[in-house]
Parts: structure tokens; C-alpha cells; sequence
């Protein structure tokens, strides 16, 4: 299959808003491709080569971006197997080598094929966004049930490998994937609830309320004496974390897969800046500002002790096995079937003891990996949204020079780009906006002078007192008082609230 096919069909879908209109065109490219084509065409598709990054940077793609070629000649095949050999260079040499092999790939391009792979290598492409989307056109393209394909992924981790089983063993392949111990799946989440009050309301009796904790999801995985540990993102941070290592190693199991938070405390058992415990993430472990911070894990469920996978298990019966396996000091804190008055003294106590809110949860639900169902909603005092920087202003007066209004974009639900919703210059102090004005220009497509137009690649944590209709965003909604809490560099951009969220909040 030729990389134009790719090409023209990612060029349809960005053109409709229709979501049934994009699955249907990725659905027929994917019957199109090749079984050897399949995992490189869904990867590129949602945003990124299945090689992950591959060292390339802007400048180097644009240097490597000469003449275009007259006529599409490239094939699928050809691209991934560059893709693989540039993921793979390293070394002396390999700077000279990167420039051949981009110069060779790019100098067979047609124009619009150089345009899409400068985004794709370059990162433009990678936001997520149509990960939904192309769930749904794999089920589409393998005539396999949404849901059986929506499992297997988030028990795989994997959306071009998924595809690929899809497609050449359909159902019977798909119904195959089980809970892998050493494979991070993808981590249930929680929905916004309007107040505690509600959230109790619409879940009943049968409910726990548990800490909302301001600090890292994590996922822990052991294995005998193998304990690794993973990102919400499923980015792997063993290495930088032995601490966390070492509470797992000391339970009284061979095999477990658990669910929590991390973060750091201080002396009295406070949390301390979210920055403080992200610093850890980014370390390896020894020698650096980081590594100086110590974490606390506090769990919530247990995907798997043992030999016996809980995913479709109730939360009731998961919390019990997690009794019998945790000391009490890495258990999260938090009653269960609680009246409406202890559910109120757990909030007050979270927020008493400094932490966000609670996460109120049905008992008899499964583990949901991967979706935001209703099953679980957090209770925060405050409003919050993940939004994605997808521009900022010049400042003026004692911002000049500085970049300071934010352009804030909800994710499109149907797999476009982000869709504006609002702007803020408030909540940032000046160490902030210095990291902005920093930080910012490498994200940036384009600055005339006054706004600079970023990639949407950042996601920020936003206070607002609500939401109001208004034309003069195309989302038809605007935020009300909003305020920088955060940035959020442990969630992606196919993480962020999406405009559904925004206008729940009329």
C-alpha cells in the first residue's frame, strides 16, 4: 500500500466533524492495508510512528525537507522500515546517518507526503486525539464488537497491535488478551461529580468514598522478586522510584498488579507541591534534585494477586483481597458504605489533611481499564479541568516580554483538534511565566508578533467557577474566572477534559 493512501485518508478525516464519516475512511484504509501494513497505518494514524520517538527534531526535518517528488512512489513498508532504523541509530556516525536516511525519505515524498511526515516525525500529529476514533474503525474494518476490541486494547496497551489481531484472527484473537503480569494496562478513571451530595445520589448505598490525593497515578506490577512501575501514561519509572520497589517487595505475595497514587510528604504528613513529586518521574533515581524527594504510594485497587486476574471482579471483592494484602499505611484512606454524614467527614478530612477532594465509587463495578465511566466520580471543592495550551499571548506592562495569556482548548470528542474554550493570565506567578516563555517556543507553529500558535501538546490543570455559553468560541461555550493550578506533565493531550465536560458545566 503507498504512503498516499495514508496520506489522503488522514487529510479526510481531518476535513469532517462527522465521527461516523471519519471511522468509515479509516476503516477502509485499514481493509486496504496489507496484515504487514496494518500496526504501522493505525499508528501513524493516531498520531505517531509505532516506534515511538525516534530523535528527530524540528530543525533537523526541516533541513532534511528539500524538493518534493512529482508523483506518490513510497510504500508503507519503505516508511516503517526508516522509522525503525532511525529508532534504532545511536552513536558516532548517527547524527550523519539520520540526515541521509531523512534526506532519502523525504526526497521521495510527493508534498503532501512531506507535510504529513515532517508532523508525524516532528511530533504535530501525536495528540491522541482519534485514539477513540480509531477503536471504533478497527471494529468497523474486522466486523468485531466495539467492546471486545475496546478490551483487548486496554489489556494490551497496544492500539496498532490491537488492530492487527483484529483484523487477521477477529473476535477469537481479540477475546484472547488477558491481564498480563509485567504489561501495564490502561487505568480506570474517574468522572467529575458535581458535589458529594450527587455523586452519592446517583451511585446509592453500595459505595465507598476514598481520599483524592494530589499527587501521581501509578501502576505496580510484581513479579517474584520483579517489581516495575508505571506511569497513568504507561510510561515505565522503575528505575527512578526503589522506594516504591522496595513497600512492594514487602508484601506477603508473588504476584500482584496494583492500582494507587504516589506522592511526597512532609514531616507532618502533608503533601507537599505536585512539582515536588514530579520531579521524581523525570529522575533516575541517584544524583539530581529529584532524587531527593521521598515517595509515599498509597493503593486503591488490585487488578491481580497471584494467579487470579480481579478485573471483572466487583469492587467490593477486589477491596478485600486488597485488605488482606496491604499494611494499613499503603492503603488509601476511606470508608465503605458510608451515610451521607460520614461521607462528609471523609471530605472534610481529605481536604482538613490538604489533599484535592474524594473519589466516591460504586462497589459492585469492574474494573473498567481505560474508561471514564460513571462508576467512580471525584468530589473536589472547586472546579477543574485538563485543558490544552494551544496558544499564548505577549504580555504587556510588567508582562512584556514574557508569554502570558493562555489560549485553553477541550478535546474535541469526536477526534478533531482541540476546540478553544477560553483564555487566562491568572494564578501565574513569575517563576511560571518564565518557565512559559521558555518552555512555550518550542511548542510553537507560528508567532506573528502577538499570539503563538503551539502544537497542542501541553496539558494545564484549571480553577474556573463554571461555564457560560458564548459565540465567540466555536465550542459555544466559555470558562468562567479561570486560573492556572498546574501544568500537567503526567498527562497527555488525549487526557484532557473534553468539550462535553466544559458544557456539563452550564
Amino acid at each position: 500500500m503507498l504512503l498516499n493512501h495514508v496520506v489522503e485518508t488522514s487529510a479526510a478525516v481531518g476535513a469532517t466533524r462527522s465521527r461516523k464519516e471519519k471511522s468509515a475512511a479509516l476503516a477502509a484504509l485499514l481493509r486496504l492495508a496489507g496484515p504487514e501494513e496494518v500496526e504501522a497505518t493505525t499508528a501513524w494514524l493516531a498520531g505517531e510512528p509505532r516506534q515511538g520517538r525516534i530523535g528527530t527534531g524540528w530543525r533537523t526535518l526541516s533541513a532534511a525537507a528539500g524538493d518534493p517528488a512529482s508523483s506518490p512512489t513510497l510504500t508503507v513498508a519503505q516508511v516503517d522500515a526508516t522509522f525503525t532504523e532511525l529508532a534504532g541509530l545511536s552513536g558516532a556516525g548517527s547524527a550523519r546517518r539520520r540526515t541521509e536516511l531523512l534526506g532519502s525519505l523525504l526526497g521521495a515524498a510527493t508534498a503532501d507526503e512531506q507535510r504529513f511526515l515532517v508532523r508525524l516525525l516532528g511530533g504535530e500529529l501525536r495528540q491522541g486525539a482519534l485514539e477513540g476514533v480509531m477503536l471504533e474503525a478497527v471494529a468497523e474494518a474486522s466486523a468485531v464488537a466495539a467492546v471486545i476490541v475496546r478490551r483487548a486494547f486496554m489489556l494490551s496497551g497496544s492500539l496498532p497491535s490491537t488492530a492487527a489481531l483484529a483484523l487477521s484472527g477477529g473476535a477469537p484473537a481479540l477475546d484472547a488478551v488477558r491481564l498480563e503480569v509485567g504489561r501495564p494496562v490502561r487505568p480506570m478513571l474517574a468522572s467529575p461529580g458535581s458535589s458529594l451530595d450527587a455523586a452519592l445520589e446517583s451511585l446509592g448505598e453500595e459505595v465507598t468514598v476514598e481520599y483524592k490525593l494530589d499527587g501521581a497515578r501509578i501502576q505496580v506490577h510484581r513479579r517474584g522478586d520483579d517489581v516495575r512501575v508505571w506511569t497513568r501514561t504507561l510510561r515505565e519509572i522503575t528505575g527512578a522510584v526503589p522506594e516504591l520497589v522496595e513497600h512492594v517487595l514487602a508484601l506477603p505475595c508473588t504476584e500482584a498488579v496494583l492500582d494507587g497514587e504516589t506522592l511526597a510528604l512532609d514531616d507532618d504528613g502533608r503533601p507537599r507541591k505536585f512539582q515536588d513529586t514530579m520531579s521524581r518521574f523525570g529522575s533516575d533515581g541517584a544524583g539530581d534534585e529529584g532524587a531527593e524527594v521521598l515517595l509515599s504510594p498509597f493503593f486503591f485497587d488490585l487488578l491481580h494477586l497471584d494467579g487470579r486476574d480481579l478485573l471483572d471482579a466487583p469492587l467490593s471483592e477486589r477491596l478485600d483481597a486488597l485488605a488482606g494484602l496491604l499494611p494499613p499505611a499503603l492503603t488509601m484512606p476511606g470508608r465503605r458504605h458510608p451515610s451521607a454524614e460520614e461521607a462528609a467527614e471523609v471530605l472534610d478530612g481529605a481536604l482538613t489533611a490538604g489533599h484535592e477532594g474524594v473519589v466516591v465509587k460504586a462497589l459492585d463495578a469492574p474494573y473498567a481499564a481505560g474508561r471514564r465511566g460513571k462508576s467512580w466520580q471525584k468530589v473536589k471543592p472547586v472546579h477543574t479541568l485538563d485543558l490544552v495550551v494551544i496558544g499564548a499571548e505577549w504580555g504587556y506592562g510588567r508582562r512584556t516580554g514574557f508569554l502570558s495569556n493562555i489560549h485553553l482548548g477541550a478535546r474535541d470528542p469526536d477526534g478533531g483538534p482541540p476546540i478553544m474554550v477560553g483564555k487566562t493570565f491568572k494564578g501565574m506567578t513569575d517563576e511560571l511565566l518564565a518557565w512559559q516563555t521558555a518552555e512555550f517556543p518550542a511548542h510553537a507553529v507560528e508567532d506573528d508578533g502577538h499570539v503563538v500558535a503551539m502544537r497542542p501538546e501541553l496539558v494545564v490543570e484549571i480553577a474556573l467557577d463554571g461555564a457560560q455559553r458564548s459565540v465567540r468560541y466555536p465550542g459555544g461555550v466559555a470558562l468562567r474566572f479561570a486560573r492556572v493550578l498546574r501544568y500537567r506533565p503526567d498527562k497527555t493531550p488525549a487526557e484532557a477534559d473534553t468539550l462535553d465536560a466544559v458544557q456539563n458545566l452550564l
